[in-house]
Parts: structure tokens; sequence; C-alpha cells
């Protein structure tokens, strides 16, 4: 269907801090912690104001099966709980604790029991773990699947998108909580085929693995070539196993599973220690960084903090993102806080952040030739404009993964992927629309 590799954009690199060892920041003085970082429900506070809080200590309970629970990453007071807003748009309820700087463990703080698929199950989902590559689907609502349907676990460490470095420490830091976690989807998911995934970029990693698999029947390395959105889902199921995942389907519907590295380390140590996921590596760079590093930061951590830590700017930052180039997220100050998502976050000067000149599109089919899924982004953009939510539903936009190629590769400095986010949320109205006219009139007949 589309050949031996799905197609992309080979971007620099940009690696800076692969070498970087993390530190670990101390507690700041507050953290704001959403009850929106996840995919699904949003979590419900169990505490109040003026209540004191340890680390690791539940702050917030999962509101439903796709939802996660949340936990505080210092110990202090629970100062208010207030509305924020996200980077995304959303607002949501947030939990501000005043630091005490004793960081204090919970009461009680012990590995759970783990001893068969059930009691597994239960403790990624007490855990407070979701994807941590992006998406923040909740880890143990994606574990929940029919075991005869897999036929491949997948663990995602391509680690594709420019500057990022945080899932290369987790894979070289954190190689036996990672490999351990590697044998009990073997064990708990009865899963016969386990690709690790690491794009050829990361020799030290795959050298590793490499020994580590080879004592290990049904666990293999997959070297990738360092092509962008390597690390996507569809992307790299096909890359990796030559599965096809349908449009409106699911991976598991193809037989594939597939986990960012860094979240599976922080179940296997919830699983070993009893400690929830409570703070991140977060990667910090982009030309304005005074210290670009890698970081070990408890969730809520302000981004005016995190950079405070990393010395702050060498030059004015005109623009800052959640993530990467690609597909990172541009934010308008520094008062956002660090999400269990967030596995980047960049401050580029003025040479670097400074918007091309958009010009006619000259027709050359580079954005078609670089999307992974063969999508038109030229014919998209100009259906777009006409306004035509039908030849849209025809150009599937639906499918766009919004990895950002189209935009990069085009001459013409096209706005493509921002074209393709607002063309899906027009299909989507019509859609939704049609819906309801449709439910009408059966309603009257």
């Amino acid at each position: 269907m589309y050949g031996k590799r799905l197609r992309g954009v080979r971007a620099p690199h940009r690696k800076n801090t692969s070498g970087c060892a993390p530190a670990r920041m101390p507690a700041p003085a507050a953290v704001v912690i959403p009850m929106m970082m996840h995919i699904g429900a949003p979590a419900k506070p169990v505490v109040a104001a003026g209540d004191t809080v340890k680390v690791g200590q539940l702050i917030a309970e999962a509101s439903g099966f796709v939802s996660s629970p949340v936990y505080s990453g210092v110990s202090g007071k629970v100062k208010a709980i207030d509305s924020i807003l996200l980077p995304g748009g959303q607002t949501s309820a947030a939990i501000v604790i005043e630091s005490d700087g004793e960081q204090a463990l919970r009461d009680g703080l012990a590995p759970p029991p783990v001893s068969d698929l059930k009691s597994f199950l239960a403790a990624v989902r007490e855990s407070g773990v979701v994807g941590l590559g992006g998406a923040g689907f909740p880890t143990a609502a994606k574990l929940t699947v029919e075991l005869p349907k897999i036929k491949a676990v997948i663990i995602n460490g391509a680690e594709c998108e420019p500057y990022i470095t945080s899932d290369t420490r987790t894979m070289l830091d954190q190689s036996d909580l990672l490999w351990e976690g590697v044998l009990m989807l073997k064990k708990y998911l009865e899963a016969d085929r386990v690709i690790i995934a690491i794009e050829n970029n990361k020799p030290d990693c795959i050298a590793l693995y490499e020994g580590l698999a080879r004592a290990q029947d049904g666990v293999e390395i997959k070297t990738l070539p360092s092509l962008y959105p390597q690390g996507g889902e569809k992307v790299l199921i096909y890359n990796t196993t030559g599965l096809v995942v349908g449009e409106g389907k699911l991976p598991i519907d193809a037989g594939a599973l597939v986990l960012n590295c860094t979240t599976l380390a922080a179940v296997v140590r919830y699983i070993k220690t009893g400690m929830p996921l409570v703070e991140k590596c977060v990667t910090v760079d982009g030309s304005a960084v005074a210290n670009p590093q890698n970081v070990i930061v408890p969730v809520g951590t302000k981004l005016s903090d995190l950079f405070d830590f990393c010395g702050g700017f060498k030059s004015e930052p005109k623009k800052i993102m959640y993530g990467g180039p690609m597909m990172g997220l541009a934010l308008t100050d520094l008062s956002f806080p660090i999400l269990k998502t967030t596995n980047a976050v960049i401050a580029l000067g003025a040479k670097d952040a400074i918007p091309p000149k958009e010009t006619a599109c000259i027709k050359c089919g580079r954005c078609i030739a670089s999307c992974p899924l063969r999508l038109m982004p030229a014919n998209i953009e100009q259906a777009f404009r006409r306004k035509n939510p039908e030849e849209l539903e025809q150009l599937k936009v639906n499918i766009c993964m919004e990895c950002g190629c189209c935009s990069y590769i085009c001459p013409a400095k096209r706005p493509l992927v921002h074209v393709n986010k607002l063309a899906k949320i027009m299909l989507r109205d019509y859609q939704d629309k049609n819906k309801t006219a449709a439910k009408k009139e059966g309603t009257l007949k």
C-alpha cells in the first residue's frame, strides 16, 4: 500500500543535549498542577485549600475509565484551586501548592502488589501515567485490550523531533526500568513480539538494547532512519511491522500496541517503588537559552522557574514552545506549568523565530511528496479557502496527523499544517450538522 517506508522529511536533528545527564531541579516556591493533563475526563480534586500534602500524595482522582489520577510532586500546603488556561486554549481546574522545601514523602509509600494482568493494569491505573510522548492518552486504558489481538508491542524510542533528548536520556539512564518494563509486557500481555524502535542517530541506545536483547527471545531492536516523523504512531507501526492502521481505526485494530519509552519507565518506577508520576525529565534548549540541558522537574513547575534554573536567557526569546519546533505549541508567556506530557521547552532567539515570508503556491508538489499519509496539503488548503467541506472530506483531511512536514518542506512557506488544523475543525462542524439534521429528519418520519 505505502511501499517499504512511509514518507517524511530530513529535518536538522539539533540534539544538543543528548550527552547531558539530567540535573534535578529543587522544588520551586509553588506549583500549579492542572486537572486536565491527559486525553479524556479531567481528574477530580480530593484536596482543598489549606490542606497539607506530601510528595506522592493523591490530590485528584480519575473521574472515568479514560482519565488519570494526579499526585503532588512537592510537599507543602494547598493554596487554592483555580481555573487556568492551558497552552492549547482549553481551561482547566488547577491545584496551586506552596512548597515547604522539605520534599517529605507521603506516609506509607510502597510498591503495589502485582502478580497477574489484573493487578498489573490496576497498578498502571494508580500510577497516574499517561502517554508521555505527547498525546497523553491514559496508559491503563490503552493497555486494556483483548490480548489475542496483539501481534506486536512497540516501544517508541524514535524521538524524531529536533532538539528533544529527554527520551534518549530515559533509554540511557533508566535502562534497568525500561528493560524490566519490556519483560513485564511480555509476561502480563502475553506478547510474543516486542520491538524497541530507535532512530539511527542514537548509536549508544542502539548498542545498549541490542546487547540486552541478545539474551531474550521475542525482543528485537529496530534501527530506523532518522526521518521525521518516524515516531508518529501510524508511521512507526508501519515502518517496524508493515501493519497498516486504517482510517478511523486504532492501532490495536491492526494488532499493534505502542508505548513511549519514558511512559513504560514511569510505569515500572511506580511498580518497583510506589512513587507515581510526579516529575518529568524535560529538555530545555533553543538559541535563546543560556544553559541548555535536561532537567528533572516537578509537574506543575512554572516555565519561569525552569528557565531561571537553566540560567535564564542569553538573548531575548522571540518564541517559546512546549515541545519541538515541528509539532510544539507556541506560548504567550512563562506562567504556564510543566505538564505530565511536557518533554521539552524551547526558547528561540530572533534569528530562529522570525516567520518566513509567505508567497503564492508554485504547485511543486513537495508537500504531497513529503506527507507520511500521502495526503494533498495544497489541495486541502484550496478547498479550505473555498469553504468546501465536501471536498475536504474527499481529501481525507481528518486523518492528518499534524506533523508539519508539509509546512516545513514548502518553498512558498504556506501555513499548510495550520490550515489543515482549521480544515479539520470545518469538516467536523459540517459532519456534526449533518448528523443533527439526519436525526431530526428521522424523528419527523
